[in-house]
């Protein structure tokens, strides 16, 4: 069985900082990388961030960078989304799921899990 539960989203003024979590099933580990995605009212569903779970390895979009910082434990089966200096254009539902390649972040999986929203006010 496939499960994917994010937490940890909320309101927030521009500038504070957010710590998001994905609890993740073992099924949806073997797929070895995962990312966090995000979709803000009336827009296409955007690639944020990606962990490949055995190395660490990681990739962000332009617009995040050097602001969020995803990160796994191993332990907990979890990955999770530190989001530093947040603007109101981060305002959006995330979500977490599997992905192909760090390359080609593809998420892997039809079903999604509900989201955590996070709003940012200015």
């Amino acid at each position: 069985q496939v499960r994917l539960e994010e937490s940890g989203g909320g309101l927030v003024q521009a500038g504070e900082s957010l710590k998001l979590s994905c609890a993740a099933s073992e099924r949806t580990l073997s797929r070895n990388s995962m990312a966090w995605f995000r979709q803000a009212p009336g827009k296409e569903r955007e690639f944020v961030a990606g962990i490949f779970w055995s190395t660490g390895d990681t990739k962000y979009a332009d617009s995040v960078k050097d602001r969020f910082t995803i990160s796994r434990d191993g332990a907990k089966k979890t990955v999770y989304l530190q989001m530093n200096d947040l603007k109101p254009e981060d305002t959006a539902v995330y979500y977490c799921n599997a992905i192909a390649s760090l390359r080609l972040p593809i998420p892997q999986f039809r079903n999604w899990g509900l989201g955590t929203q996070v709003t940012v006010s200015s």
